[in-house]
């Protein structure tokens, strides 16, 4: 991937907080628990699937830069979502959502060359870069 390709998805991955955030606004509780016709997540657990997955992946990105070859584990998504009382009020996931990305995005933007390079393992997926 060239670098003004790399920029503009570190672009638009900064971002995603603020879409997020403006695609909840006015959102009441009933609203955040409206489950979809087609059965998919209601907003509520798409929220808390996105701080979850946004700090997992915060962690795998400083694991590929600082170690070598790093075991990546996956988590069971709809586990999660039964067990980790995705029913909860929101305000806290979508503050460690904001939260990691923020930190996420200055390590992506001093990136080198041969960081983006690096690889590990996903248990789940194969080779993980």
């Amino acid at each position: 991937m060239d670098i003004a390709t790399r920029n503009d998805l570190i672009a638009q991955y900064a971002k995603g907080y603020e879409l997020v955030a403006v695609a909840l606004a006015g959102a009441s509780e009933a609203d955040l628990d409206r489950r979809p016709a087609d059965g998919s997540w209601t907003a509520r657990k798409v929220v808390h699937h996105l701080a979850d997955s946004e700090m997992t992946s915060a962690l795998r990105v400083r694991r590929l830069i600082a170690e070598e070859s790093p075991a990546i584990v996956g988590y069971p998504e709809e586990i999660w979502a039964e067990r980790v009382y995705y029913d909860r009020p929101i305000e806290l996931s979508l503050a460690a959502f904001e939260a990691a990305r923020a930190s996420t995005v200055p390590i992506l933007r001093r990136m080198t060359g041969a960081e983006w390079q690096r690889e590990g393992s996903h248990n789940d997926l194969g080779r993980y870069t």
